[in-house]
């Protein structure tokens, strides 16, 4: 039987984003395996492997991920390995070198690079000369915004660069409300429908930046007074947001709802999307919002800008710029006709990053290395 390998640091990654691929090899024949940290049983997944992956590349604890690894591509002759997340590109893609002689392919999709237009010198330092090195290995790589595609096809020296609309979201689980329907989900969670509900889902840590939001959230209360802000994600941060929040007297405002693995219901049930991160690939997170209605207000990069059209389906903004973050949020609670465009706009021009449509491109690549 041919076999497909999907690798990832973590197992979540498999759950969030690439279920959809793996029906697909299992519809064409294939035994599906996956190796990350940790596992989430999948109905398509027909073994797992647990690798002892570390987040930084550099971390000496990924030799025995990679020996690990490598024992298993060597001895299981993989038709394609696909890897994900820059650890569990770096270590699969070396565990895959005498398997590529052995005519494995090895296809690797950078979620967003690491280095990037105004990105930090330790970044370039570390992690490019890393991505080009490996580059050479990789049989096809595959980038999710047009700034990552433009650099890797001009710096990066793999057999085959393609540009994917990112994972895809679930066009099946987001997708617009009625007002009747969101009354409801407001009246399930305990909101009133005279809140005006932001909404950020993503984990809690320094690149994803919530203390732009919290500030900007004490700025819309002094003028809207019944704003909400739903932070979903895991605190990787320590609770360091908590505590801006408290300290900024806006810790009623704001509602740390944890991990959640399913976040439709209050997407649904928000009114605007906020995203502070100072560096995203293209956002899932942003791309359901989308589907479900919401205008977007976003710190500007390259991620952002590939989905988001300032003026359109929503803002733009600087990075850190609270203020303007807040003036914006302002300007689309108090101008109804300007949000039911934005809304509208949302929804038509995220169709193109639906998972059906991802598919669709990934399985022209897919083919082509079969």
């Amino acid at each position: 039987m041919k076999k497909v390998l999907f690798t990832a640091t973590i197992s979540k990654h498999f759950f969030y984003f690439h279920q959809p691929c793996f029906k697909f090899f299992h519809d064409n024949g294939f035994e599906v395996s996956t190796a990350s940290l940790g596992e989430i049983p999948m109905a398509d997944v027909d073994k797992h492997y647990d690798i002892a992956f570390e987040r930084f590349p550099l971390n000496i604890k990924n030799y025995n991920a990679y020996k690990q690894l490598k024992r298993i591509i060597d001895g299981e002759g993989f038709k394609i390995v696909h890897c994900h997340t820059p650890v569990g590109g770096v270590v699969t893609r070396l565990a895959a070198l005498k398997a590529r002689k052995n005519k494995t392919k090895v296809v690797y999709t950078a979620h967003g690079f690491h280095f990037y237009k105004g990105a930090s010198r330790f970044n370039w330092c570390v992690y490019y000369p890393i991505e080009l090195f490996l580059s050479f290995v990789t049989d096809c790589l595959i980038t999710i915004n047009e700034e990552d595609y433009a650099f890797a096809k001009k710096h990066l020296y793999a057999k085959d660069t393609r540009l994917v609309n990112g994972v895809g979201y679930d066009t099946d689980r987001f997708f617009p409300v009625s007002p009747e329907a969101k009354s409801l989900l407001r009246l399930k969670y305990g909101f009133s429908d005279g809140d005006k509900i932001l909404i950020y889902v993503a984990e809690l840590n320094e690149n994803k930046n919530q203390s732009m939001l919290i500030r900007a959230v004490k700025a819309v209360k002094e003028q809207c007074g019944n704003v909400k802000l739903l932070l979903v994600g895991p605190d990787n941060f320590k609770g360091e947001y908590q505590k801006l929040a408290a300290e900024l007297g806006v810790d009623k405002n704001i509602i740390f709802k944890g991990d959640c693995l399913d976040t439709r219901e209050l997407v649904q049930l928000s009114d605007i999307g906020t995203v502070s991160s100072l560096r995203e690939g293209l956002p899932v997170n942003v791309m359901e919002s989308l589907a479900c209605g919401l205008p977007i207000v976003a710190a500007d990069n390259r991620g952002h800008r590939a989905l988001i059209k300032n003026g359109v389906n929503g803002f733009l903004v600087e990075p850190n710029d609270w203020q303007a973050m807040a003036n914006r949020i302002i300007e689309l609670i108090d101008d109804g006709e300007l949000y039911s465009k934005m809304s509208a706009a949302a929804v038509e021009m995220i169709k193109p990053y639906s998972k059906d449509k991802v598919i669709e491109q990934l399985a022209e690549i897919y083919n082509g290395l079969m």
